[in-house]
């Protein structure tokens, strides 16, 4: 799943993290390519246990920048057209791509209920990475916490702490929480898998009870920064950092997208600044409901607050410079349920990243089919509230008031459904099949959906 898909010769071909933002879509329409491309991982996993191990650390580690044998592709230094320079890139610290594919084995197994690809690869590939992240993670006695040093998230601007070039970052919000949940599912899956005579297996992996209790104990006791307001912190020590006279940058260069560019040539650094090339901190509320991800925080001894969303998102996209194609795609999907309009007018850009080639003359170089592919993805999930966990079928719809009605396929489970959808009424009707009956849960009500049977509710959504 190369960056720029098949169609140009931008990254060289290589594969990123963007297929975060392409699975979803494909597991509810064409799982079976999931499946396969999830194996490119899965094959690559000798070669990430050796990337982990050239820096001294257990488990695997995949690149931040793939190729055809899964060694670290990413370069070490690119070109400054603006000052003539070259700049350290340090994003081979984004090891969060780990925890990406984590979720893509995960997300993939709730939708399809495929045991069997949990048994042969997916289960295998969710202990190596947990493997690689409790090695990583440095205990602090004193505070029985444990740190994340070193790493990046995942905006690409902030790739170190003023005097400490290029040494990475600590703590960042997401990666540690993403630690916390790709622990869990670690466990998850071999409670899954129990009953299913896969002794082997973890005999194969080594894997016993007591690294499994470690796993807990470090999921539960990972370090979350919080800024003195109360709101997440990006990364720990973000809010010693100085506040970016935004406007004045906008109305001395236009388009500020490559700020981290703009600032090297005026012989300063990003790094100084609260300023985001695109969602980091915000990526938590992509991935996740806010029932979800208050669950993480209460689980990891944090009594986060809900209703302190909002404030997040405006805080964090105040400061954002919309750099990356996929940074729109997920502020609007964050700002769909708090402003509508807001969040649609956030998503006809991402839309527009492409078919008008807004970031001057770059889709002649590949499509960005992580922002194709998330940009339909928020009509298909995000507007429905649409998520697959716990073994059930979820829709919460809230449409903006551009879109009357949505309508759409889908398959779970075994099913083919079709939806319709409008601002009061939602119909779920699955196509005659011999799949067993689904639990769809609609606005917190629980149904059961059989085959040739249709669901339909009212909406709670204002």
């Amino acid at each position: 799943m190369p960056a720029r898909g098949l169609h140009g010769e931008a990254y060289r071909g290589r594969v990123f993290w963007d297929e975060l933002f392409v699975f979803p879509l494909q597991n509810l329409r064409m799982p079976e390519l999931t499946r396969a491309l999830l194996l490119y991982r899965y094959r690559r996993l000798p070669q990430a246990r050796r990337n982990a191990a050239a820096m001294g650390a257990a488990g695997a580690l995949f690149p931040w920048q793939s190729g055809s044998d899964g060694r670290e592709e990413t370069p070490e230094a690119f070109y400054n057209v603006r000052s003539g320079r070259w700049m350290a890139d340090n994003s081979r610290r984004q090891y969060h791509v780990n925890l990406a594919i984590a979720y893509n084995v995960w997300q993939y197994f709730q939708v399809t209920a495929d045991v069997d690809f949990l048994t042969a690869y997916g289960a295998e590939l969710l202990v190596e990475i947990a493997r690689f992240w409790v090695g990583i993670a440095e205990h602090d006695t004193v505070r029985d916490r444990y740190h994340v040093r070193g790493v990046m998230g995942p905006d690409e601007f902030q790739d170190g702490h003023p005097g400490r070039a290029a040494g990475g970052l600590d703590d960042n919000a997401y990666v540690n929480v993403m630690v916390s949940w790709a622990l869990a599912r670690a466990r998850d899956a071999y409670d899954v898998l129990g009953g299913h005579h896969t002794g082997d297996l973890w005999e194969r992996l080594g894997l016993t009870d007591a690294e499994r209790d470690h796993w807990d104990h470090v999921g539960r006791r990972l370090y979350v920064p919080f800024l003195p307001n109360g709101l997440l912190s990006q990364f720990d020590r973000y809010d010693d950092l100085e506040e970016l006279e935004w406007d004045a940058y906008r109305a001395r260069y236009g388009e500020i997208g490559r700020l981290d560019l703009i600032l090297e040539a005026e012989r300063d650094t990003v790094n100084r600044y609260k300023a985001s090339k695109q969602a980091d901190v915000l990526m938590l509320f992509y991935l996740f409901s806010a029932d979800e991800l208050t669950a993480l925080l209460r689980r990891l001894g944090y009594d986060f607050d809900p209703a302190t969303i909002p404030a997040t998102i405006d805080h964090y996209l105040a400061r954002t410079s919309h750099g990356s194609t996929l940074s729109r795609v997920v502020h609007s999907w964050v700002l769909a349920r708090a402003d509508r309009r807001a969040s649609w007018h956030l998503f006809t850009e991402a839309l527009d990243a492409d078919l008008s080639d807004t970031q001057g003359g770059t889709t002649r170089e590949g499509i960005h089919l992580g922002a194709m592919a998330a940009t339909a993805d928020i009509l298909q999930r995000c507007y429905t509230g649409l998520e697959t966990r716990h073994d059930a079928l979820w829709l919460h719809p809230c449409l903006p008031d551009a879109l009357d009605a949505l309508d759409f396929d889908l398959r779970y489970r075994g099913h083919r459904m079709t939806f319709h959808i409008t601002h009061e009424r939602i119909s779920v009707h699955a196509m005659p099949s011999a799949a067993p009956p689904v639990t769809v849960i609609i606005d917190d009500r629980r149904h059961v959906l059989r085959s040739g049977a249709r669901i339909t509710a009212d909406t709670t959504a204002p």
